[in-house]
């Protein structure tokens, strides 16, 4: 497979269900070394700036003008930025190079339509800036200004820790480092357009967990989506809530929810994030890259400090799969992004082409039931779908090692429970054995048993406040 002439590697394990896959490990990897190869590359530098203070640096090797595949540079630079978007954020890219290529970059973002997806949720959305390309000189690049914080690992008090996903919501009482009590309700947020029901919906699982404990000291959660000081940014549990309305009354839905709580410490943050915080709590280690195959696929990261850092972690907006008939995102609109690959909505494209008679007019959460319940009973058809994913873990678990710095992997979520996900960290850990020894070597596996699969980030959710007068 080409693109304007530039082969795309095949895999040499390549997924049973998707033969045509071309993972972008390898196309990154052999596009940059070509382009060191050719005689006087190019270079560009990219800046990302989420605000003054957060800026990320890449520097990219390209093409030059007479080599013959000097075409594909658009693209490669576009991959990577969309990469770089998505995982680190920012309403600002600053770009140091060919000035034909900058201009290209800033029309994608001007008049394509992912491009303008992205554009927006960046800038309108998550940042609230003007979304821009601007070109510069090298001289005039921003210096990479990386912030980090701490984030959680409080126990002491009666907290509660609440988990909001696409299918169910998850809450767990705590008394200093225990849980008392937790529980998982099935609920169907993103079509509600109301959303007076979100808040109704969140606050009984709140006072459930509430009646189980003598007080409340504080109340932390986490979700899928984009948090600034408790506000929501950007998150697919209110896809259904009208722009307007959203404006109205989602953005400080945590805050007023906070105001029913008489104003105790309430922390909200992103899924991704606290899995990676239950995945250090548990090992006690830090470098930790966590996973949750979901609704969508969440990631978080804890660096070695234990700190997390000010990037999004939106994984599933990345790009993993370079080949030109990639699975289109229904969100986003673009092809062959995490989110196709490491999710729910994963398994529903895969039944079809497994050869499994499962009613398709089912929900993603009824069909992935029905697809574990086949793999309990040892259906080979079911085990094509998990060998799939797993083969196109590993070659992603590569493709995220060369923009996360980690020792542990954590992998959490509906997606990988019973045998299935088992089957899927064989299929992983086999493609880095064979295509990746380093990577095989360095990283360790972590899979939660079933409770910490299913509860883990609401209790870790709730380590989430601070309180004045205690640890």
């Amino acid at each position: 497979m080409q693109l304007n002439g530039f082969p795309l590697p095949a895999p040499k394990i390549p997924p049973v269900l998707d033969p045509t896959f071309r993972p972008a490990v390898f196309a990154m990897r052999h596009f940059r070394a070509t382009a060191q190869a050719a005689t006087q590359p190019q270079k560009v530098r990219i800046a990302l700036e989420r605000d003054p203070d957060s800026i990320s640096r890449f520097d990219l090797e390209i093409l030059p003008q007479d080599h013959p595949h000097h075409a594909s540079n658009g693209f490669f630079l576009e991959r990577l930025t969309k990469f770089l978007l998505w995982s680190r954020g920012g309403h600002r890219i600053w770009y140091s190079g060919p000035v034909a290529l900058g201009n290209e970059l800033g029309n994608h973002y001007q008049n394509t339509p992912t491009g303008q997806f992205d554009a927006d949720i960046m800038g309108n959305q998550i940042y609230e800036q003007p979304f821009e390309v601007r070109c510069v000189d090298p001289s005039e690049l921003p210096e990479e200004r990386e912030s980090t914080k701490p984030l959680g690992r409080h126990l002491k008090g009666c907290r509660i820790g609440f988990d909001l996903g696409a299918s169910d919501r998850k809450v767990a009482a705590v008394i200093d480092g225990e849980t008392v009590f937790s529980e998982e309700i099935p609920w169907d947020p993103k079509p509600q357009t109301d959303p007076d029901w979100h808040f109704k919906e969140i606050n009984d699982s709140l006072k459930r967990a509430a009646d189980r404990m003598p007080k409340v000291d504080a109340i932390g959660g986490s979700s899928a989506g984009v948090f600034v000081r408790n506000r929501v940014k950007v998150a697919s549990l209110f896809r259904g809530v009208p722009s307007a309305l959203f404006d109205k009354k989602v953005k400080d839905l945590f805050l007023n929810i906070q105001k029913t709580w008489q104003n105790i410490p309430l922390e909200v943050s992103n899924d991704g994030d606290i899995t990676a915080l239950a995945g250090s709590m548990t090992l006690n280690q830090n470098a930790v890259l966590g996973v949750a195959m979901g609704s969508s696929e969440a990631a978080g990261y804890v660096n070695r400090a234990g700190n997390i850092t000010s990037w999004l972690n939106e994984l599933a907006f990345c790009p993993i799969d370079f080949q030109t008939n990639g699975a289109v995102d229904e969100w986003s609109g673009d092809r062959g992004c995490g989110v196709q690959c490491f999710s729910q909505q994963a398994v529903g494209r895969l039944i079809p082409k497994a050869g499994l008679p499962i009613d398709p007019k089912l929900g993603l959460p009824e069909q992935l039931v029905k697809v574990q319940e086949l793999m309990q009973q040892g259906d080979d058809r079911a085990a094509l779908i998990y060998r799939t994913i797993g083969v196109w873990f590993g070659y992603a678990i590569a493709h995220y090692a060369d923009f996360y710095d980690f020792d542990y992997l954590l992998i959490m979520g509906r997606v990988t429970s019973g045998p299935g996900g088992e089957m899927i960290m064989e299929e992983s850990r086999r493609v880095l054995n064979k295509e990746f020894p380093e990577q095989s070597e360095k990283v360790k596996f972590h899979i939660p048993d079933e409770k910490e699969k299913r509860h883990g980030q609401a209790m870790a959710a709730a380590s989430l406040p601070v309180l004045d007068d205690m640890s």
